[in-house]
């Protein structure tokens, strides 16, 4: 009798260590594909759901958006006094502006504030942390942020698209104050810095309004921010008016970016050389933020609790 010795054939083909490894990283890398996919189809319906409520109060968006414009009449007056235009004593330049170039900055700081104005957030992040309704961003699978960013994004396109009318009457009839047409790079850096404004604006408020997880009432501390912003952000005044040191002092904070940054881009006040510079400060600005919020909320979230439904 002839033994076999022979070891018995395997059945099946048995996975090798790579072979193990690669299917490993076939899986996450699924597993990643999918939860980028969701988060995706998450912000679309978000954004889409906000397009359609904002909708729903076109009425009052038209309204209120064409009230606004109203004191840009008082502000031409005003600087048509200040320069006094026709008189015997006209001014032809006060601190390197012309009186068309007040108005033009003027027009044009209104159009930042629009962007980068967030009116609600952070009162409103602070009232869900004090009465408890933030809870359905802690048990749902909705990230904070990412649904204030695209209600914010919702809010801003239905207003600009309701605000066409009421910004192109305006700037038609004030088409005379405007100098001649910019460059293409300055085009390019005005719209740049008006979408950067609109994340440092976002950024700035929620981070105000996620102080409220360790104060219940962030209306004192929202107050001095609106009041230092209206100032530093150069909606009051041009902030290269301001004397050497305290504008130095205040040149790389990040409000200057709300208002008076798009408005010195697009009169060419910003030196060539310094244009894309500033443009990375901008950048550096944003990612600094996002960085602050999101470590804000995670350690807000560790010390947050809510009983009841």
């Amino acid at each position: 009798m002839i033994e076999n010795n022979e070891p018995p054939r395997r059945q099946g083909l048995e996975q090798t260590p790579v072979s193990k490894q690669i299917t490993t990283r076939k899986s996450a890398l699924v597993a990643s594909c999918e939860a980028v996919f969701s988060s995706i189809y998450i912000s679309w319906i978000i954004f889409k759901t906000c397009v359609a409520e904002r909708l729903v109060y076109r009425g009052d968006f038209f309204f209120s958006t064409f009230i606004r414009f109203l004191p840009i009449v008082t502000q031409i007056f005003l600087w048509h006094k200040v320069y006094s235009i026709g008189t015997s004593n006209q001014i032809d330049s006060l601190n390197g502006y012309s009186y068309e170039d007040m108005v033009t900055y003027y027009l044009l700081a209104m159009v930042a504030r629009a962007f980068s104005s967030m009116p609600g957030l952070a009162s409103g992040i602070g009232n869900d942390i004090r009465d408890g309704s933030i809870k359905k961003y802690v048990i749902q699978p909705i990230d904070l942020l990412g649904y204030l960013f695209w209600h914010r994004m919702a809010h801003k396109l239905v207003y600009y698209l309701i605000a066409t009318i009421p910004f192109a009457v305006v700037f038609y009839f004030c088409r005379s104050y405007f100098p001649t047409t910019p460059s293409a790079e300055v085009w390019l850096a005005f719209v740049l810095s008006l979408l950067l404004g609109f994340l440092v604006g976002f950024l700035l408020e929620a981070l105000i309004g996620l102080i409220g997880f360790w104060f219940l009432e962030v209306s004192s501390l929202l107050f001095i921010y609106m009041m230092f912003n209206y100032f530093l952000s150069g909606h009051m005044i041009p902030l290269d008016w301001l004397p050497g040191p305290i504008f130095h002092a205040i040149e790389y904070l990040p409000f200057k970016y709300l208002a008076y940054f798009p408005a010195a881009i697009f009169l060419e006040k910003i030196p060539p050389q310094n244009l894309w510079f500033e443009i990375g400060v901008e950048c550096v600005w944003v990612v600094a933020l996002l960085a602050a919020n999101r470590i804000m909320l995670k350690r807000g979230l560790k010390r947050y609790g809510a009983y009841g439904g």
